[in-house]
């Protein structure tokens, strides 16, 4: 019993600590994307408001011609959004690792494994596939800002 107990204290500051660092660590993605002059420039017709999920953590990323402008921890009552991808933050977590394993290295490959679920207007995020996949690769583990 008192294992138990020792054993899901310890799994919730694992998570707590975990969910730390990628708070952080998409905190980052603004600078990161708005740092990458080739990236701003693939996006420069891009637009949107989307909402990226991270296990049960909520984040509003607000992109004007190519740049983004905000990054909003959650949680939101009602956000406005184009779109959202959520994911549990195992598979970002393992999405964002340096070397990401196969069926992880790619936003299609997360969703073609259903373990990232794409929904709202995807128009908008197909038409601009390469931007999310570069700005999202962008918070990988020793990826230069």
């Amino acid at each position: 019993m008192i294992r138990k107990s020792v054993k899901r204290f310890s799994e919730k500051i694992m998570h707590k600590q975990m969910s730390h660092r990628e708070s952080a660590m998409i905190e980052t993605l603004k600078d990161r994307v708005n740092g990458d002059a080739g990236l701003v420039r693939r996006g420069r017709y891009l637009t949107t408001n989307f909402l990226l999920e991270v296990g049960s953590t909520a984040w509003l990323i607000q992109i004007f011609e190519g740049r983004i402008v905000a990054v909003t921890k959650g949680p939101f009552v009602m956000p406005t959004t184009t779109f959202a991808l959520r994911a549990p933050s195992e598979e970002w977590e393992k999405f964002w690792s340096r070397r990401p394993p196969p069926g992880c290295n790619d936003l299609m490959a997360l969703i073609k494994r259903r373990v990232l679920k794409a929904e709202g207007d995807l128009h908008v995020f197909m038409a601009n596939l390469r931007y999310f996949k570069e700005a999202l690769g962008k918070l990988r583990t020793g990826v230069a800002a």
